[in-house]
């Protein structure tokens, strides 16, 4: 099999990482040791060198993997990350082109960021290598690396939404992130809706006519695309929600008694519907008295991007939302809303998911949302919590067992609380075995083996690509 390299914006490095590796790490890390491959990526840091120098590989060996990290100097930080990834393609690929800040000078940025990260991997790139390149940081990686001469198959894999023509033609370089895009041999998405939306863009610009099963061909290129909706380890996850409590979280448990528990947990971010929530469950408080007094839900919300001002905006009104439910519902005794904006070691976060008897999981756009899967997998087989999941997370789209909701419908997501609240054990015990068999039949391991089988079986230059012919448009 021909080694795999696997190139993401940041990397997890062995003994670096803060918490054990979940997620994509578990995914990529499994494929890169079957094949000794190299992950590539940025490193985190910032660098002092500026201008036209350029900074070193970093290499470190662990378990036959190589781990090749480069930093990034302010200015390529600012642009390429901070403002074109996450202020233009992160709001408009969620839906929120009102959020959108586009500067010519951050899309310059970025794609010379890529090409930066283009020229550094080259050198590590063998003949018959495969590589598999991660997420909306790196849509041009692909064109950076044919305009080098880089002839190898070139997979690429979208973690979130990928949005529908009238938001997308809206960026003033969507037609050039489109052809950058057809420049990989392998399009994958989450769910069939994003592969639609990418196939429906290409075609406003190029005919596409479709040559056998997913093979397209558009601006000059031949590219595949096809959906793989990402998986968790279940079985691994089960095993961390399972055994004794820390000291804390028994005594936590032991004072809570019969008071029922609603849980969410997601990083801060406008995409994930927070204050939405809150008003949620407020409605839940108000239409159904009956949960007064007997019901605490507790929101997990670490800070991302605290330097973005959107996220800071957003903390300010969730903390203002707190204290006014918190003041209408609560007593001396009860407090029905407990916000935490702090980060949770991931295996006591899995105890904490079996504990609750709900898991609020209601996006307002996700391209899959591995926490409402992660919390299924959580639960006591004898006794499950049960999942109130977004129609507009792409695990919907599979966890159809749950109870699923409009986000935006903050009288339906309550209807669904009390439901959850008092369903009965024989219905929680059937929608989880329903959701865990899925979850096994298509897990982590799987969903990186089908992705890299498929990348492996494109035939080898089927675009013809050479530095000539696929010069920057």
């Amino acid at each position: 099999m021909s080694r795999l390299v696997v190139v993401s914006n940041r990397i997890a490095i062995p003994n670096k990482s803060k918490a054990s590796a979940g997620g994509l790490a578990v995914g990529i890390l499994d494929a890169l040791k079957n094949t000794s491959g190299v992950w590539f990526g940025w490193s985190g840091e910032i660098s002092e060198i500026s201008g036209e120098e350029e900074d070193e590989l970093s290499l470190v060996e662990s378990e036959g993997i190589t781990y090749a990290t480069v930093p990034l100097n302010q200015n390529d930080y600012d642009l390429y990350y901070l403002q074109f990834s996450n202020a233009v393609i992160w709001p408009a690929f969620h839906y929120r082109i009102d959020l959108v800040q586009f500067q010519r000078e951050a899309w310059d940025g970025y794609c010379r960021v890529n090409d930066l990260f283009a020229k550094q991997l080259q050198a590590l790139i063998k003949p018959d290598d495969i590589l598999w390149i991660h997420d909306y940081h790196l849509l041009p990686f692909a064109a950076a690396l044919r305009k080098l001469g880089v002839t190898n198959r070139i997979g690429f894999f979208l973690h979130i939404p990928f949005p529908t023509p009238e938001i997308f033609t809206a960026l003033p370089t969507h037609e050039e992130l489109l052809k950058m895009m057809c420049e990989y041999d392998l399009l994958g998405f989450q769910t069939e809706s994003d592969r639609s939306a990418f196939l429906e863009n290409v075609s406003q610009l190029s005919e596409v006519p479709q040559a056998a099963g997913e093979v397209h061909q558009a601006f000059g290129n031949t590219f595949r695309t096809e959906v793989y909706p990402i998986g968790i380890a279940p079985d691994s996850i089960k095993e961390m929600a399972e055994g004794p409590l820390p000291p804390k979280m028994a005594e936590m448990k032991r004072e809570l008694g019969d008071v029922q528990n609603i849980i969410s947990c997601e990083r801060l971010d406008y995409t994930k519907g927070l204050p939405e929530r809150f008003l949620a469950f407020e409605a839940l408080l108000e239409n159904f008295p009956q949960h007064r007094g007997k019901v605490r839900y507790s929101q997990i919300a670490p800070t991302s991007r605290g330097d973005v001002l959107a996220y800071q905006d957003l903390r300010h009104q969730l903390e203002m939302e707190v204290g006014r439910i918190n003041g209408k519902y609560g007593s001396l005794n009860s407090t029905p809303l407990f916000y935490l904006n702090q980060h949770f070691d991931r295996r006591l976060l899995m105890k904490l998911f079996r504990l609750t008897d709900v898991g609020l999981v209601t996006p307002l756009r996700d391209g899959m949302n591995l926490v409402a899967k992660e919390y299924v997998a959580a639960q006591d087989p004898a006794d499950p919590g049960v999942l109130v999941l977004s129609r507009f997370a792409g695990a919907a789209n599979e966890l159809s067992a749950a109870l699923i909701v409009n986000p935006y419908d903050r009288d339906e997501v309550a209807a669904a609380l009390d439901q959850a609240l008092t369903m009965p054990l024989e219905e929680r015990i059937s929608r989880y075995n329903e959701m865990m068999a899925l979850l096994r039949e298509n897990d982590i391991e799987q969903w990186g083996k089908n992705y890299v089988d498929d990348l492996q079986a494109i035939p080898l230059n089927s675009q013809g690509h050479d530095a000539v012919a696929h010069e920057a448009s």
